[in-house]
């Protein structure tokens, strides 16, 4: 007789192609339980939309699990520290002989997920751990000095090198099972607090993400590299909330990409490449999290980076996050992101940059309040790319770097078209004039004036960062 098998879902809330569920559904009858630890999510910043949406995609796998008789049952704790426990006997009583879970590379997922399965094997529970967010577990990628990367250029390189067909092959989905026998699905409880965008805007579930990355695939793809910087276009996959919470993996989009690309990834037309490489991006930020756990401390990768002198400016700060600040880029931006839940990415360097660069103030200020309106907020892209943008990271850019945002604007929102969209009276405008309003106009809108001089602002950026990067002490 086949033995009861208990599957872990996490942020990996799908039921095609998931290697813990399938891998559990060979073995026995499958149990699924989520754990949502709301309390936690919010200590490590994550914002009422991201939970908003990772709670209606569980509601949307529970759908599905149910189409194949596995209940998914709830382990109501509020933190990781109370999951060990809870989790065991949760397990007991369920007559569960294994658990099974994909693994996660944050600090404290990674010390949480110990700790379970530490609990599980003393009680005589088999754990089964699987490699499925990623192409390749953190540390198995490795320089020639036996470290992990802190460059992309190489470590994508040796991914494109090393990867082999059996990492891409999709886990066959889970056949129907019988009922098991007096256990039902659980009613997940909503987050505390709502949501502050219009949901509708993020519809939860993987038929969505299929739905939108087949759009994107036939449609889309092969502009990409052309298009993609453009914000006023919708030239992006608009998957990364999906992928955040595992409704799409990566490597489902990889394989969408050898179907439609005649078995290549990094052949072929420039916008396949590019898009693939930005999946690549999202793993290599998964190894930085392990290979340097510090950047998951509050702390920049770069050591020297400890010594800039940040301004205390919480009067800019607040201009910046309501979108005030009186470059026409950076406040549209803003708005798109208190206002839908995601941001460009293309604005996402530039609003970063500026906040960093222009305005001095510490990147940790930025990078947690992106993750407590992101929909897609996730702590290895959103902390690479503001580091990266602050030049305290990893592969970041020199700190020599500003964006100009007028200039960034008349280059990637040519017509303003953008910019029209987000701010009031910006439509009435000329297209030359949406990126530099005179004080008349500005004025006529309602809009302020610029609350830093570009040329000033980068001067005192250069001076600040030389002193921290090229002086000791």
């Amino acid at each position: 007789m086949s033995q009861r098998q208990l599957v872990w879902f996490r942020n990996d809330l799908r039921c095609a192609d998931q290697r813990a569920l399938s891998a559990a559904s060979a073995r026995g009858e499958v149990i699924a339980l989520v754990s949502p630890c709301y309390e936690q999510w919010r200590e490590h910043g994550h914002g009422a939309n991201k939970l908003d949406f990772w709670y209606r995609s569980a509601k949307a796998l529970a759908a599905g699990l149910d189409a194949l008789n596995i209940p998914l049952l709830v382990l109501e704790v509020e933190r990781f520290d109370q999951v060990p426990e809870a989790l065991v006997k949760r397990a007991r009583a369920l007559g569960c002989s294994a658990l099974h879970f994909n693994d996660e590379y944050a600090v404290n997922e990674r010390e949480r997920d110990r700790r379970v399965a530490e609990a599980c094997r003393a009680a005589g529970l088999e754990v089964h751990r699987y490699t499925d967010t990623v192409q390749f577990a953190p540390g198995e990628l490795r320089t020639n000095k036996g470290e992990y990367y802190s460059v992309f250029t190489p470590f994508a390189k040796a991914w494109h090198r090393e990867l082999e067909g059996a990492r891409l092959k999709p886990s066959p989905m889970p056949e129907r099972q019988s009922p098991p026998a007096e256990i039902v699905s659980e009613e997940l409880p909503a987050p505390p607090r709502r949501a502050t965008i219009d949901t509708a805007l993020w519809p939860a579930g993987e038929e969505e993400a299929q739905a939108r990355l087949s759009r994107f695939i036939r449609d889309r793809l092969r502009l990409y590299q052309r298009d993609r910087d453009f914000p006023a276009l919708a030239a992006t996959s608009a998957l990364s909330a999906y992928l955040a919470v595992g409704a799409i993996s990566a490597r489902q989009c990889l394989n969408a990409v050898l179907h439609h690309n005649h078995g290549h990834l990094a052949d072929g037309d420039a916008g396949t490449s590019t898009w693939v490489n930005e999946l690549v991006w999202r793993e290599f930020y998964q190894h930085i999290l392990v290979g340097y756990p510090q950047v998951c401390r509050h702390r920049p990768f770069r050591q020297e980076a400890q010594r800039i002198r940040w301004r205390d400016a919480p009067e800019e700060l607040e201009a910046w996050r309501q979108g005030r600040t009186g470059y026409p880029l950076i406040d549209a931006a803003m708005r798109q992101l208190v206002e839908t839940g995601w941001m460009h990415n293309r604005l996402r360097m530039v609003t970063a940059m500026f906040l960093t660069k222009h305005l001095l103030i510490d990147w940790r200020e930025g990078e947690a309040f992106f993750l407590d309106h992101l929909v897609d907020g996730e702590l290895g892209a959103n902390n690479g790319g503001w580091q990266w943008a602050a030049s305290t990271g990893t592969d970041a850019a020199p700190y020599f770097r500003l964006f100009n945002p007028t200039t960034q604007s008349q280059r990637f929102d040519p017509e303003g078209a953008f910019i029209a969209a987000w701010l009031e009276g910006f439509e009435e405008l000329d297209a030359k004039a949406r990126h530099a309003p005179s004080a008349q106009q500005r004025e006529a809108c309602g809009y302020p004036a610029p609350i830093v001089d570009h040329r000033a602002a980068r001067e005192r950026a250069l001076s600040t960062f030389a002193a921290a990067f090229k002086h000791p002490g």
